[in-house]
C-alpha cells in the first residue's frame, strides 16, 4: 500500500469522464477507504467536497462493475442518460399545469433534441443529469402543493428538498423563495400554512443532518452541504482570472496547489482560499464585477468569445446546436413574459429558479453544465414563448385575413 506522502498514479489521470475529484471518491469509497480523497495526487483523507448521493451512486457501480472500467463507464453513462429521459415526466406535468397541454408536449419533444441534454449524459460522470431531474421535480412538487395542506404532501416535499440537497447543494438556492411562494399563496386562500411548513422544515432538516454531523464529526466544524465553496470562489476571483475562472489552478491539475491542499488539510485550505478571493474582490470591484457578466453571458450563451472566432470552424450540426443555444434563452425570457402579461399564477416558482439558482455562478464561475439543472424548467418557459409568439403571428394573420375575405364580391 502507498504511503500517503507519495504521488499515487491511478487511471482517473487520464480518463476525464469518471469526474475527476467526484470519480476520485467514489474509487475511495468503492476501496473501503471512506468519502475521501478527491486529488487525484494523493491520498487525502476525509473530505466534504461533494454531497454524497452521487459519489455513492458511482462508488456502487464501481463495486459491481470495476473500479475506472470501461464497464462502469457505459453503466454510469447509461444511468445518466436514463436520468435526463425521466426529466421528460416532470417537465410534460409541470408544463400542462402550469400552461397547458400544448406547452407540455413542445416542452418534452424539444427537450428531447436539446443539445445539451444529449450532450452532459455522455460526456460527465458528475451529478449534472441527476440534479436536473430533481430540479424538474422539485418545481412540480412545489406547483403541486399550491393546492394540498395535507401533512403527507409537506413530509414528502421536505424529503424531496433533503435528497436534492445532498445530491446537488447548489440546488437549495431556489428553496427560500420557493417556500416563501407556498406561504404567501395559502395566506391568500387561508389556509394553514404553519403546520405544514413547520413539519417539511423539519423533515428537510432531519434529511440533511446526517450528512451535517458526519461532517462536524470529522472536521469539527459545521458543515451542511459542501466544503469547497473557498475554492470555487478563489478560482473565479484572483490575479489570474481571465473573462470566466483560472482551472490551471485547481490542486487537481496544479501539483503545487496539490500540495498546500494535502499539507494545510481540507477545511483550511477552503478557508484560506476564501479569504484570498473576498481579499482580491474587494480590491479590484471593477475587474470582479467585468468577471461577473463574462460569467453572466457565459451561464446563458454558453460562450464569450465573439461568434465570428469560432463559427467558421463548426460542422454544420455544431452551428445548428450553436444557433439554438443561443435562442433558447431568448425564448424563454418571452416565455416569461408572456406568462407574466397574462398574469399566469404559477410564474413565480419559474422566475425563481432562473434568478435565484444561477446567482452562486456568477460570483465563482460558470458554463452551460452548471446551468443545465434548471434547464428543465427553462425548457417549459422557453415552449410558452414558442407557442406565444406563434398565436401572436397567426392571430395576427386571421386579422389581417379577415377584411379581405369580406370585401370579395359574392355571386
Amino acid at each position: 500500500m502507498m504511503h500517503s506522502d507519495r504521488i499515487i498514479h491511478d487511471p482517473v489521470r487520464d480518463n476525464l469522464p469518471f469526474g475527476y475529484e467526484l470519480g476520485a471518491v467514489a474509487r475511495s469509497i468503492a476501496a473501503g477507504e471512506g468519502f475521501s480523497s478527491p486529488l487525484r495526487w494523493f491520498r487525502t483523507g476525509p473530505t466534504a467536497w461533494f454531497g454524497p448521493v452521487y459519489p455513492y451512486l458511482v462508488a456502487g457501480v464501481f463495486k459491481l462493475f470495476g473500479i475506472y472500467s470501461y464497464t462502469s463507464y457505459l453503466v454510469l453513462q447509461t444511468l445518466n442518460c436514463a436520468f435526463t429521459a425521466l426529466t421528460c415526466i416532470p417537465i410534460y406535468l409541470a408544463g400542462k399545469r402550469s400552461f397547458g397541454t400544448g406547452v407540455a408536449l413542445c416542452a418534452s419533444w424539444l427537450w428531447v433534441f436539446l443539445p445539451t441534454a444529449i450532450y452532459f449524459p455522455l460526456l460527465w460522470i458528475w451529478d449534472t443529469s441527476l440534479s436536473a431531474l430533481w430540479m424538474a421535480l422539485l418545481l412540480y412538487a412545489t406547483l403541486k402543493l399550491r393546492d394540498s395542506a395535507r401533512i403527507t404532501d409537506w413530509i414528502g416535499y421536505g424529503a424531496l428538498w433533503a435528497v436534492g440537497a445532498m445530491i446537488n447543494p447548489a440546488l437549495v438556492a431556489v428553496l427560500p423563495a420557493l417556500g416563501v411562494w407556498l406561504v404567501l399563496e395559502y395566506r391568500k386562500r387561508a389556509l394553514p400554512w404553519l403546520r405544514v411548513a413547520a413539519v417539511g422544515s423539519l423533515v428537510f432538516l432531519a434529511g440533511i443532518s446526517p450528512w451535517a454531523t458526519r461532517n462536524y464529526v470529522v472536521f469539527h466544524k459545521l458543515i451542511p452541504f459542501r466544503s469547497n465553496l473557498g475554492l470555487e470562489l478563489w478560482l473565479g476571483n484572483n490575479a489570474e482570472t481571465v473573462d470566466n475562472d483560472s482551472w490551471d489552478l485547481h490542486p487537481n491539475d496544479d501539483l503545487k496547489e496539490g500540495l498546500k491542499y494535502k499539507q494545510l488539510g481540507e477545511i483550511e485550505y477552503m478557508q484560506q482560499k476564501q479569504h484570498q478571493a473576498f481579499a482580491y474582490m474587494r480590491a479590484h470591484p471593477a475587474h470582479d464585477a467585468l468577471l461577473a457578466f463574462h460569467r453572466f453571458i457565459s451561464m446563458w450563451l454558453g460562450i464569450w468569445d465573439p461568434v465570428q472566432d469560432f463559427w467558421a470552424s463548426l460542422s454544420p450540426l455544431m452551428r445548428s446546436a450553436e444557433v439554438m443555444t443561443v435562442l433558447y434563452p431568448l425564448f424563454t425570457l418571452l416565455g416569461a413574459l408572456f406568462a407574466s402579461r397574462s398574469r399566469n399564477p404559477e410564474i413565480f416558482p419559474y422566475l425563481a429558479v432562473i434568478f435565484f439558482f444561477p446567482l452562486v455562478f456568477y460570483l465563482t464561475h460558470a458554463s452551460l453544465r452548471y446551468r443545465f439543472p434548471m434547464d428543465p424548467v427553462m425548457i417549459v418557459l422557453a415552449s410558452n414563448g414558442i407557442l406565444s409568439v406563434v398565436a401572436s403571428i397567426t392571430d395576427r394573420w386571421r386579422g389581417l385575413r379577415a377584411p379581405a375575405l369580406r370585401s370579395r364580391p359574392t355571386h
